[in-house]
């Protein structure tokens, strides 16, 4: 019994090494300052960083630019801002903290200040933006009528209703002053650089933060569909917001991306593939199932199980990888997340088959939850999962039912805790296969 508890226990610290390399490859200093561009000759250098990786690129651009370069303080200005416990310390530019995913009052002052910083670019200027994964709550500046308090009743609205993060977005444009292209409008004539953290499946610049400086391909029709689609119920500032043809976003071909430039300087794929060369290092068969899954959590979790399965009659040692932002419809009044929702769907397919461990996690450190840093980025299981939690008093298909798996997993003491990661591109999900294990 020992043994086969020391086996368990190194399998969690491989998975757990497996995730970490992902989250490792997806932070800026990995990367950033190979991207960053000259500052404009003559001109200014106007920063505006919003989203979860926000702290940490707005840090390594000022040790560029104000280290590096030496460039003179006065030409360096912005603004940066990043979800509650993930802003980091900085000596120039300002920094402010703002609500995710629900958005709270630092969210519209964050975006009414990078409007107004945009807005001030004059054709010698260049406006480098550094956006990363939850800028949209980040930055938020209601259109029309709309008030804060309808904009959040929206956003609520729209994380219960099961949508894919795409489909939201497309809605969240329409609502709003910045998003879908219009910071971009904003900065013209200044020259406008984005460096971009994708967290979206498909790498699509326009879901990024819902693209504030892209074109925005979809339209007012979409979002039209995607409310009726799911049943939301919009207030009705919001509704006359979609209902009014007029106020349409940008669409490719504007002269105001004529001097645009947008660049996607980290991925899921990239911390993929980091997961992938951990797992062949500790001696797993990498089976790299893609960075852009998508679907109901307990779905995906249903067909991974099936594989595991397959990959462990057939006596492969082997290592199931994925990225991709899950699904999860909220049905009951749990606590919960996408990663942890897959771990308990996962644990329940798997029936406690033995050799088998699996970690689900989001790379930015948190997964779904209320919006707090300390919320967990996801859950690990094994082949006693199910038998503790039972010897607990635990139902795990109640818990699945309630979407209650943080409860679940807080009483075995299984949930992943991270802390914020200063980075977000997406999930990645770990399943280890042991074949020669089977008691």
């Amino acid at each position: 019994m020992e043994q086969r508890q020391d086996a368990i226990a190194e399998r969690h610290r491989i998975a757990r090494r497996i995730f970490d390399a992902a989250v490792d490859r997806a932070h800026p200093r990995s990367w950033l300052a190979a991207h960053l561009p000259p500052p404009p000759p003559n001109g200014r250098l106007i920063l505006l960083a919003a989203g979860k990786a926000a702290g940490s690129m707005t840090q390594l651009a000022e040790a560029y630019y104000l280290d590096a370069l030496r460039l003179p303080p006065e030409r360096l200005l912005g603004h940066a801002v990043a979800r509650h416990g993930y802003e980091a310390q900085t000596r120039h530019i300002p920094m402010l903290a703002a609500g995710h995913p629900v958005p709270d009052e630092g969210s519209i002052t964050s975006a009414t200040r990078a409007l107004e910083l945009a807005a001030s670019a004059t054709a010698d200027d260049l406006v480098l933006v550094l956006l990363s994964g939850g800028g949209s709550a980040n930055w938020v500046a209601p259109a029309g009528a709309l008030a804060l308090a309808e904009k959040q009743a929206v956003n609520k609205a729209l994380l219960r209703s099961g949508a894919p993060i795409g489909e939201m977005n497309i809605v969240r444009k329409r609502l709003s002053r910045i998003k879908g292209g219009r910071l971009a409008l904003a900065a013209a004539p200044g020259k406008l650089l984005t460096l971009a953290v994708s967290d979206v499946p498909h790498d699509d610049p326009a879901a990024i933060a819902s693209g504030p400086t892209v074109p925005d391909p979809s339209t007012m029709a979409d979002a039209r569909t995607i409310a009726a689609r799911y049943g939301l119920t919009l207030p009705p500032a919001a509704q006359a917001l979609l209902a009014d043809d007029a106020s349409e976003t940008p669409k490719p071909g504007d002269p105001a991306f004529a001097g645009s430039e947008y660049r996607i300087v980290a991925r899921p794929a990239d911390a993929i593939a980091a997961a992938v060369k951990a797992a062949a290092e500790a001696g797993y068969e990498p089976i790299d199932l893609g960075p852009d899954l998508e679907g109901e959590a307990r779905d995906v979790a249903a067909a991974q199980s099936k594989r595991a399965r397959e990959l462990k009659a057939a006596g492969r040692r082997a290592a199931l990888i994925s990225g991709g932002e899950l699904t999860v419809t909220i049905a009951g009044n749990g606590r919960g997340g996408p990663n942890q929702e897959f771990a308990l769907a996962l644990a329940i397919a798997l029936a406690g088959e033995p050799g088998i461990v699996a970690l689900s996690g989001d790379t930015d450190g948190t997964d779904g939850g209320g919006g707090e840093a300390t919320d967990p980025a996801g859950a690990v299981i094994d082949e006693t999962t199910l038998a503790r939690a039972r010897a607990l008093g635990l139902d795990p298909a109640q818990s699945l039912t309630q979407n209650d798996s943080t409860g679940f997993f807080s009483a075995l003491g299984d949930l992943l805790q991270t802390g914020p990661t200063l980075t977000n591109v997406n999930d990645c999900r770990v399943i280890l296969i042991d074949p020669r294990t089977n008691s």
